[in-house]
């Protein structure tokens, strides 16, 4: 990974940390997300904050920064002629992308909890797997109206399902992002947990700020 790992770590990390959800309210809200709901700069808080369209924005440019910031990494890796393979240069552009967004520099490293982002980066690294997880999210949603519950199951299930569904070459590392990004999310989710545990967790569409 020597050769291009100096390119591809800062170069998808920068991209995973631009603050889609905190510019979006800043552009038109005029609001600083940070200050509202859960003060989460996640599509759901801007959802909640901000509306279904700025929402859906957010999700879905989320999505994209961390897709395109491993193809970026696939590309400088092949561009560069990497010796390691290619789905380990991806997954570690994974891994630079939504700890990017987890821990923006723009926002004293302070950022989102990487549901969105990470479903972007395994749609390219590992997209049936990533569909899948993204199928369990919407359907925990539509039974609980939980939306961290069903980021939760969605993060808990993509590493199982990778485990099924990818083909050929599946290198050690490749594998242990797929975990660790899981676990990341989950991890981000701390509060959310408590509060279901306690039973205070806010469904979807309801008045209440999570």
């Amino acid at each position: 990974m020597a050769l291009a790992s100096p390119i591809i770590v800062p170069a998808a990390y920068l991209l995973g940390s631009f603050p889609t959800g905190y510019l979006l309210m800043r552009v038109f809200r005029r609001q600083d997300v940070r200050a509202l709901g859960s003060g989460n700069i996640g599509a759901t808080n801007v959802l909640r904050s901000g509306g279904k369209a700025l929402g859906a924005a957010t999700f879905v440019l989320d999505a994209l920064k961390g897709a395109a910031a491993v193809y970026l990494g696939g590309v400088i890796a092949v561009l560069m002629h990497s010796p390691a393979s290619l789905r380990n240069m991806q997954a570690l552009a994974a891994l630079c992308a939504v700890l990017g967004h987890m821990f923006p520099i723009w926002l004293n490293f302070d950022g989102g909890k990487g549901v969105a982002t990470g479903f972007g980066v395994f749609l390219v690294a590992a997209p049936v797997a990533a569909l899948a997880a993204i199928t369990m999210f919407f359907l925990v949603t539509a039974l609980t109206r939980y939306v961290s519950l069903a980021s939760i199951v969605g993060a808990a299930s993509f590493p199982i399902f990778a485990f099924f569904t990818v083909k050929g070459d599946r290198p050690a590392f490749y594998i242990a992002v797929q975990i660790t990004v899981a676990a990341l999310i989950i991890v981000k989710h701390h509060k959310n947990i408590r509060r279901l545990l306690a039973g205070t967790e806010s469904r979807f569409g309801s008045t209440k700020a999570a």
